[in-house]
C-alpha cells in the first residue's frame, strides 16, 4: 500500500476496520499488531489490539478478582493486552447479541465494545454473547496522529472479519489478517525496505 492509497479523514474514518502493522512500523509496542478500530473521528482514534496476550492472566482470574460470578460454562481464555493506554481498564469486544443501551459502542454490524461490569457478567453467565474477548488497555491516537502513521505506511487497512477478531489463534492473527488482503508476510517484508 502506498501513501496514495492511505485512508484520510476526507475519505471516511476507519471505524470497524482492522489496522495491520507493517514490518517497518518502528514502534515495538505495535510490532505485528492487529487492531480493531472502535472509534475514529477528526479528534481521536481508538482501537483494541487483538493479538497480544497479558502474560500469565486468564479470564477466570479476572472474574474472581472483580467478584464476577462464574457459571459452569465459563470458558477459560487468555486476557488480551488491548494497547498501551489505560492498561488497568478492561474492554469487552463482543458480538451484538449482548448490549447495554448506555455503554455499548457498535463497532461493525456484528461486533460491539462495552467497558462495564455488565459485559463481564454476561461473559461469565450461562448465556454469554456468542463471541467475546476481554482486553486490558487500548491503542489511542490524537488528532491527525493515525493519519500521519497511515501516510507513512505504518499500517495496512482491511475489513474486519468476525472469525479473525475472535479467533483463539492469537499468535496467528497478524498473518491471517494479511491474508485477508492477499499478502504473505514474506512478500511484505521483502518489499518494505528501510526508512
Amino acid at each position: 500500500m502506498n501513501s496514495d492509497d492511505s485512508p484520510r479523514p476526507e475519505d471516511g474514518f476507519l471505524n470497524g476496520k482492522l489496522l495491520i502493522a507493517s514490518p517497518g512500523i518502528g514502534d515495538p509496542r505495535f510490532d505485528r499488531s492487529v487492531i480493531l478500530m472502535c472509534d475514529h473521528s477528526a479528534e481521536h482514534a481508538m482501537g483494541i489490539v487483538l493479538n497480544k496476550r497479558v502474560e500469565g492472566l486468564r479470564l477466570p482470574e479476572v472474574f474472581e478478582q472483580l467478584g464476577v460470578e462464574i457459571s459452569e460454562d465459563t470458558v477459560d481464555r487468555p486476557v488480551l493486552l488491548g494497547g498501551p493506554v489505560e492498561r488497568q481498564r478492561g474492554f469487552v469486544l463482543h458480538t451484538n447479541d449482548f448490549q447495554t443501551s448506555d455503554s455499548t459502542l457498535p463497532v461493525t454490524g456484528d461486533i460491539a465494545l462495552s467497558s462495564t461490569k455488565d459485559a463481564l457478567d454476561a461473559m461469565a453467565s450461562s448465556t454469554p454473547p456468542r463471541r467475546s474477548l476481554l482486553a486490558l488497555g487500548y491503542a489511542g491516537w490524537g488528532s491527525g496522529q493515525l493519519e500521519d502513521e497511515l501516510a507513512a505506511n505504518a499500517w495496512l487497512v482491511a475489513d474486519a472479519d468476525e472469525a479473525l477478531v475472535f479467533s483463539s489463534d492469537i499468535e496467528g492473527k497478524w498473518q491471517n489478517a494479511l491474508s485477508i488482503l492477499g499478502i504473505s508476510p514474506e512478500h511484505l517484508s521483502g518489499a518494505s525496505g528501510t526508512a
